[in-house]
């Protein structure tokens, strides 16, 4: 797609975009090699350069893949990007999981951003939150984000998912397709504790959907019952004797006792105390 083929009015947010960042003078990006990180990343440093500081929250809750995936995409871009270690699981706040899980692990990721911001003298902080963004109530790390003073350029620009993926695919960015993620700490359902062990479990379960080539798709974490959400479009591929087995082998190999497929298919923001619920 070829930038001059897009919209205007995409092309007027995003001058709008510029026009902030290029206010800001220095800045620091919450990074996470999705979608919407990705293409504030690459207006950031198209605008800024080197004064754009993409930082990574490397955190036992993100997946090796998609962390190696986010570190080579800003290394083959030639983007400022910093790797920061995260202490969530330190915090028993986070650990009990009972409803402000997202809020404290937002607010550890910013106090890990505001302390190299301030070694480097980078004044702000960004993060990737879009305009429709505020109208789900429950995205609890716009509080954390209020609180240590974190900037929305995307939302402030008044950009939409389809159109950063429209305007990511225009500037070359692999991400454009990409299908939304969450944390893998959200795999376990709300108030059953988080466990680094139980959650490399999920980490692997995922990884053999992965390699078998599903592209929206969870391991909901039910004790030894690992539950499959995939894209409804995808039961039939699933299903097939060859590919059920392997996937049946993978994660039981993994860990898991049972598996089991969610007939509700992949719902964007759901929980694993939701299908828990609706499998009941």
């Amino acid at each position: 797609m070829a930038v001059d083929s897009l919209p205007d009015i995409m092309l007027t947010k995003e001058a709008a975009l510029k026009d902030l960042l290029r206010g800001y003078g220095a800045i620091a990006i919450a990074y996470s090699g999705g979608v919407d990180s990705t293409y504030l990343a690459a207006v950031a440093h198209e605008v800024l350069g080197a004064k754009a500081s993409m930082v990574l929250a490397d955190s036992p809750s993100m997946p090796r893949s998609e962390l190696k995936e986010a570190r080579e995409l800003a290394e083959s871009r030639g983007w400022n990007f910093v790797r920061v270690e995260t202490h969530e699981f330190e915090k028993e706040d986070f650990l009990k999981n009972d409803g402000g899980r997202c809020y404290v692990c937002k607010g550890e990721l910013f106090t890990q951003m505001d302390r190299y911001a301030k070694e480097n003298g980078i004044t702000v902080m960004a993060y990737g939150e879009l305009a429709e963004d505020g109208l789900d109530p429950t995205r609890l790390g716009a509080k954390a984000a209020r609180e240590h003073r974190v900037v929305a350029p995307l939302a402030e620009a008044r950009l939409t998912k389809e159109e950063i993926r429209a305007l990511s695919k225009a500037r070359g960015l692999p991400t454009w397709s990409k299908a939304s993620f969450a944390c893998l700490s959200s795999r376990f359902p709300k108030g059953v504790r988080v466990d680094i062990a139980e959650m490399r479990k999920v980490e692997q379960a995922e990884e053999v959907l992965r390699g078998m080539g599903f592209r929206q798709y969870r391991a909901r974490h039910h004790g030894d019952i690992c539950r499959i959400e995939v894209d409804p479009e995808d039961f039939e591929k699933l299903l097939s004797p060859d590919t059920r087995q392997a996937i049946t082998d993978g994660i039981r190999k993994a860990g898991y006792r049972f598996v089991t497929l969610d007939l509700a298919g992949y719902q964007m923001g759901s929980t694993a105390g939701l299908g828990a619920a609706r499998a009941q």
